[in-house]
């Protein structure tokens, strides 16, 4: 049974009885799209600052048991992240009023690793999507929609990533993303839930006027940014789930993503 049929199920299931089954992963392969936050996370080249962990204890206790607890601080934007509507719409929801059903959908795979091996700034463009559509079918309404661009490959090394690693400087940045005219499809007229990829942004590196961001955020759909593992997913039949930090009035924030595929 797919991922998507089984949850499905397992839904309908938990309407009609008082004791739903249990979620039965034996014939899933769970695929984890999520970079670790620590001191070496990638935030934006201007970001004020990046993820910071401070540990308040650790040990022994005069109780004799051990206990650990940190603080961390963190920019919302870097790492594998999301960025809620209103992070490019005035009046787009926050992080926290986002429903956890929008970010829990099909995924849909484009993959485009080769055009972006050769050209660092290809943009996603309308016939690569279309291309997609011939061998898959239309993409449904409400789906994950991710691009892989190869650039998963390159993530730590924050200049092969980035393209550049000129402190504090964002002129001089180049890696590939979606296009203007492919967002518009994938948003306002195949209404995907969400879209994301595996670079540091869903508008490519040389942006000034980040208009994807503008498109999707302002039809209300998030972004999902810095993905992890995009090459272990089919192009379509994985099942995503995107939940994020509820940060109240966030314009994003950490996101913990994982990919449901049949095995």
């Amino acid at each position: 049974m797919r991922p998507l049929l089984l949850i499905t199920a397992i839904v309908f299931s938990a309407c009609a009885t008082a004791t739903p089954p249990p979620l039965d992963l034996s014939h899933t392969r769970v695929v984890d799209l999520t970079y670790a936050f620590d001191e070496k996370t990638l935030y934006w080249p201007n970001s004020p600052g990046g993820f910071e962990l401070k540990r308040l204890s650790y040990g022994p206790t005069p109780g004799g048991y051990f206990y650990s607890s940190n603080a961390y601080s963190a920019p919302e934007h870097g790492g594998t992240h999301l960025d809620a509507p209103i992070h490019f719409a005035e009046h787009g929801k926050t992080i926290d009023q986002l429903p956890p059903e929008q970010l829990m959908a099909p995924a849909v795979v484009i993959d485009i690793h080769d055009a972006s091996a050769k050209d660092p700034d290809y943009r996603l463009t309308v016939d690569d999507v279309r291309a997609w559509e011939a061998r898959n079918g239309t993409i449904p309404a409400g789906a994950i929609v991710l691009l892989r661009t190869g650039w998963g490959s390159r993530y730590g090394d924050r200049k092969a990533y980035f393209g550049d690693d000129t402190p504090g400087a964002t002129d001089k940045l180049h890696f590939p993303s979606f296009g203007a005219e492919s967002a518009r499809l994938l948003v306002e007229e195949r209404k995907a839930g969400a879209i994301g990829l595996d670079t540091a942004s869903i508008d490519y590196g040389q942006s000034r006027d980040f208009i994807v961001h503008r498109i999707a955020n302002g039809a209300g759909v998030p972004g999902l940014e810095n993905v992890a593992n995009l090459d272990q997913l089919p192009e379509r039949g994985a099942y995503v789930i995107a939940l994020p930090m509820k940060i109240g009035a966030g314009s994003g924030g950490p996101v913990r993503i994982v990919a449901l595929v049949k095995r």
